[in-house]
């Protein structure tokens, strides 16, 4: 079957492998920036992620909030099929190679629930639906932390990766907004359940 999500995966990673490293690296100072489309509310905790093969650097735009008085948190990888965890990080501490070989805060930084995850992925599309790596680390992690919090899931991207439709299964969480170099999609208007949120 054409276009399955193995498909659309590869095209739209293929598409961001083709940026230039200048490329890659003034649209993650774009993104930094633009900062976020809404209002930061102080001591909020935002995660990001370690930047792995060619994914836009979400480390600018995270240090820009850090000066906006976020807290900075990355996930950890627990278990495949496990949620992810976050621990708190500033950008000059030193990280260590977690169980899947990306950076990692030290165990010994504090556990905390991110109220904004910066997301990577593969592939999105309009109505907020995202392609990952399959492994389906941040549709569990959003399902399983949105128990106890409204937690905002952003994704970064390049434009490149923008595909007309990710074939979403229902446990696929959609994401609140994707930030491009170029674009600030809000999807949150076009659900009736993140109305809620403001």
């Amino acid at each position: 079957m054409p276009n399955t999500k193995a498909e659309l995966r590869a095209k739209a990673l293929a598409a961001r492998d083709g940026l230039s490293e200048k490329k890659r690296a003034a649209a993650a100072a774009r993104l930094a920036k633009r900062g976020l489309p809404f209002k930061l509310l102080p001591g909020s905790i935002v995660s990001g992620y370690s930047p792995i093969r060619s994914e836009i650097d979400p480390m600018p735009l995270m240090k820009a909030l850090a000066e906006l008085g976020a807290q900075l948190a990355l996930p950890c990888v627990t278990a495949r099929g496990q949620s992810l965890i976050f621990r708190l990080f500033h950008p000059s501490d030193r990280l260590m190679l977690g169980p899947l070989g990306i950076p990692e805060p030290s165990p010994a930084a504090t556990e905390v629930i991110p109220d904004i995850m910066l997301t990577p992925l593969a592939a999105f599309d309009r109505l907020g639906h995202r392609i990952g790596y399959g492994a389906g680390h941040y549709d569990v992690t959003f399902a399983h932390l949105r128990k106890t919090k409204n937690i905002l899931g952003i994704g970064l991207a390049f434009a490149a990766q923008e595909i007309k439709t990710v074939p979403a299964l229902s446990h696929d969480v959609a994401l609140d907004y994707v930030l491009t170099e170029s674009d600030v999609f809000d999807f949150r208007s076009s659900e009736v359940a993140h109305s809620l949120r403001g």
